[in-house]
């Protein structure tokens, strides 16, 4: 099973049903040496399921200081390709460690500058 970190719409049950056909448990978790931003969403189907214009996005500092709350789920590597399904060309699909030392996928801005 593979670990995702959300931070935004996707722990909406709303958004799991619709991606998913499940409602998600996870856990909680700190993201460091990011923070969050804005980006707007013309996906018609990603303003549907989410009922939102507006989406967080990930912006890498590099700085311990800088932190994001969110949830971590496991989902199926099916799951995790209709994750990727419903993220726009805004987000990219990295590697992160968690502060509780859990490796995870995040969905971070895409062309972000990372180590």
């Amino acid at each position: 099973m593979a670990k995702l970190f959300s931070y935004g719409t996707l722990q909406q049950k709303n958004v799991q049903l619709a991606n998913f056909g499940r409602e998600l448990s996870g856990h909680k978790d700190i993201l460091q040496g990011y923070i969050v931003g804005e980006v707007e969403i013309t996906d018609e189907r990603v303003l549907r399921e989410s009922g939102k214009a507006f989406h967080p996005i990930l912006r890498f500092t590099g700085k311990l200081v800088d932190e994001v709350a969110g949830t971590v789920f496991e989902l199926t590597d099916a799951e995790l390709a209709q994750a990727d399904d419903y993220e726009v060309d805004a987000y990219v699909r990295v590697k992160a460690m968690l502060k509780s030392a859990t490796e995870c996928w995040i969905y971070a801005a895409a062309g972000g500058t990372r180590p």
